[in-house]
């Protein structure tokens, strides 16, 4: 039987991009709403409560609303904003992260999508806790650089367009600098860490890509690091750990490594003799940041191959 799957809020970045990954697909079928109808009311209510499975791609307000108006047992949902990360009752839709996270996933109704900064976050910082290798009290910082595609239209209009609202054509710039960026909940509940990590994001001139770097003053050994992630992350296609001699090959990351893909890369740099180490994510901001996220999810929900129409490295 073909699942009927409803994107509301499928004109935006995200939205055309999980659009993308199901063209094609014949166990999926989109129920589309008329530019006309895309914000009537009516219509939306009708196409929620029709869809099997519901992507939203929305703003906060938004996102709430729209699960206020699906008035059935049936419809699943997959919550692409930040509204509901760390609500409760909702899954967490980071498949990877915890042993039984496809089968909470599997058997949720309602899915929250991670964000694309903490995904990369806790992909670092969640197995070490786990593993007893990180105390849970430890301040973390987190650096992090995203394409520009990450800030939606308007974002992408200012980089893009020089007569855009707010145009520039700076190389690099930081922003959430009073400290208070909407992920940080979400990465210090996730990570299951004792106080907020300090959070510094940045925005890159490329579309897409994306690195997070948690680097650790005072590092547990490298090797008991690298064998605690690759634990974490056996037999799952999507998340890669890089070795001890790849990384020690690697003279730069670039922020475009895995830009176009669906999947997650890990690497453990340190230095011995100092005993630090800096631990990188590299993503797709777009990717397994949000779309191809969705979409895992989506799979998982449908009872469907966890990686159909996803873009593997």
């Amino acid at each position: 039987m073909t699942a009927q799957v409803f994107i509301d809020g499928g004109a935006g970045t995200t939205g055309l991009e999980i659009a993308e990954r199901l063209a094609g697909r014949t166990d999926l079928q989109l129920i589309r709403l008329e530019e006309a109808r895309r914000k009537d009311p009516i219509a939306r209510g009708e196409a929620l409560n029709d869809a099997d499975a519901v992507i939203l791609c929305l703003p906060d307000d938004a996102a709430r609303e729209a699960v206020t108006l699906i008035d059935n047992p049936r419809t699943r949902v997959i919550d692409a904003s930040t509204a509901h990360r760390v609500a409760e009752g909702w899954a967490y839709g980071f498949p990877e992260l915890e042993p039984d996270g496809a089968a909470r996933i599997a058997g949720a109704r309602r899915v929250s999508n991670p964000g694309c900064y903490p995904t990369g976050f806790l992909a670092l910082v969640r197995p070490l806790v786990r593993a007893g290798l990180l105390d849970p009290a430890t301040p973390l910082t987190v650096n992090a650089t995203s394409g520009y595609s990450g800030g939606g239209k308007a974002m992408i209009a200012a980089f893009e367009d020089p007569h855009a609202a707010g145009a520039t054509d700076t190389a690099f710039r930081l922003y959430a600098l009073g400290l208070a960026h909407k992920h940080i909940a979400e990465m210090q509940a996730h990570a299951g860490l004792a106080r907020p990590p300090l959070f510094a994001p940045a925005v890159a001139h490329t579309y897409r890509g994306m690195t997070v770097e948690v680097p650790l003053p005072i590092a547990p050994p490298l090797a008991e690091i690298r064998a605690a992630l690759a634990e974490a992350y056996a037999g799952r296609p999507l998340v890669r750990v890089a070795s001890a001699e790849e990384a020690d090959a690697t003279a730069l990351v670039k922020i475009e490594r895995l830009a176009g893909t669906d999947a997650l890369e890990l690497f453990v740099f340190g230095n011995e003799r100092t005993g630090q180490a800096r631990l990188v994510a590299v993503l797709d901001n777009l990717g397994k940041g949000a779309a191809g996220a969705a979409v895992q999810n989506l799979n998982l929900m449908l009872g469907l191959d966890e990686l159909s129409g996803l873009r593997r490295i």
